[in-house]
């Protein structure tokens, strides 16, 4: 006969649903892989009596708003918090892990904002904390960073981590959409929020960057630490410009160590050359390219969102805690964010990278002059100068590609660009792409 294994299950939105629907398919499959019966004892969300997209044959009297009386349940040894944020959520873990309890969550926010806090408190309460559904979905990328790429040193991680941008920008890219058109779009299939803030900024991406290079580096990351440009301020016109240079603009997480062993952490559009992997990922999905001192370049690809896919990494961890290994391993590995040093972040205008720029300027003698001078004091090499023609009368776009160069010297650059007579707006500078070399 089966053991059987109480579930919680605090949250009931999108992902929480999708976990009930998993449970129920798969149940026979879980049974007889594991000798194990997870049954889901009780789901809390706002208001019981909302329509919800569960099984039928889910018992509704298990549906209630008691928070308390799901997680004090004696027969209950795993919470798994869906409902996001950093207040309740935070609450409801610590009253967990204080009862007891093993968690389970896909709480980034939380994770990259107390993370050292709660995995201290669980190991000091004998529990333990998995959150491979925190971070690109479906994608088990988590469980590479901590178990399949453990005989590595990670010199570098890059990746495509949230679906939203990555649907609006692929949608500017083939089908020609202006932004806004795009993430209306976004917003209607269900993969944008009514408010897209977190997403189009980049704070969803930074904070999932946060976690995965903690885990990575072995180092405390927070999202203040990153570099952050988001996608709202992108334009079309930079999508085509830099199709006419043979790369695609994608929402990137980078973090690299340098040779000094500091970090580079940026999120922000990039540019990618159009034979990158990186560059055929589109729509929702997510990719995490990691480069490793053995393995050297893996890149993990797959959906970044959505229901069922993030629904499937999250029963992935209650397995794993059910069966004794997610503990186990919470126990052994000096991996997770408490154990973690602290971190040593590279200059930003020490780091070097290739450069775009766009520059709208008037379209007159000696201005291109006066632009390529500007970019020759701060001794930065240009690799092509683009001119193109405008509705404008008197005002045109330069576009730029540089060769590799210091950031504080091109900030040099483009300060006294913007400040030039002929300047009629401020520069866009976007990063390019540059894969980091394997066995480096």
């Amino acid at each position: 006969m089966s053991q059987i294994v109480g579930i919680s299950l605090l949250g009931c939105g999108v992902v929480g649903s999708g976990v009930l629907k998993i449970l129920e398919l798969q149940q026979m499959e879980i049974e007889r892989r594991t000798g194990l019966r997870l049954e889901v004892r009780h789901v809390v969300v706002r208001d019981p009596a909302r329509v919800r997209d569960i099984p039928a044959a889910f018992p509704r009297d298990r549906i209630h708003g008691d928070a308390d009386r799901a997680i004090d349940d004696p027969n209950v040894a795993i919470v798994v918090e869906l409902i996001g944020g950093t207040t309740r959520a935070r609450e409801l873990i610590d009253r967990a892990i204080c009862s007891g309890k093993h968690i389970v969550t896909a709480n980034k926010s939380l994770l990259a904002l107390a993370g050292p806090e709660l995995f201290r408190l669980a190991r000091e309460r004998n529990s333990s904390i998995s959150f491979e559904a925190s971070c690109a979905g479906g994608i088990p990328i988590i469980d590479a960073l901590l178990r399949g790429l453990s005989a590595n040193r990670i010199d570098a991680l890059i990746g495509i981590v949230n679906g939203t941008c990555n649907f609006i920008l692929s949608k500017m890219t083939r089908e020609k959409m202006g932004y806004a058109e795009a993430l209306a779009e976004a917003q209607a299939l269900g993969f944008a929020e009514a408010d897209p803030t977190l997403d189009v900024s980049g704070r969803d991406a930074a904070q999932k960057l946060a976690v995965l290079s903690t885990l990575a580096f072995g180092v405390h990351v927070r999202e203040e630490d990153i570099e952050l440009c988001g996608i709202d301020g992108l334009a079309a016109d930079d999508i085509r410009f830099a199709g006419e240079f043979g790369h695609v603009i994608k929402l990137l997480a980078s973090a690299s160590r340098s040779a000094s062993g500091a970090l580079r952490l940026r999120v922000s559009p990039t540019l990618v050359p159009q034979s990158d992997m990186l560059a055929q990922v589109s729509g929702s999905f997510n990719a995490v390219s990691v480069y490793g001192s053995s393995l050297g370049h893996a890149m993990f690809y797959g959906r970044g969102a959505g229901q069922l896919p993030t629904g499937s990494a999250v029963v992935a961890d209650i397995l794993s805690t059910a069966t004794g290994v997610g503990p186990a391993m919470f126990r052994a590995l000096k991996s997770f964010p408490d154990s973690a040093g602290p971190v040593r972040l590279e200059h930003a205008d020490a780091s070097e990278s290739c450069f775009y720029i766009r520059l709208t300027v008037e379209d007159r003698p000696g201005v291109l002059a006066a632009v390529t001078d500007a970019f020759g004091r701060a001794s930065i090499s240009l690799r092509a100068v683009l001119q193109h023609e405008s509705s404008s009368s008197d005002a045109v776009p330069v576009v730029i590609l540089t060769h590799r160069c210091r950031t504080g010297a091109l900030r040099e650059a483009i300060r006294q660009i913007n400040a030039l007579p002929a300047s009629r707006a401020a520069a866009t500078c976007l990063p390019v792409l540059e894969s980091p070399v394997e066995f480096a």
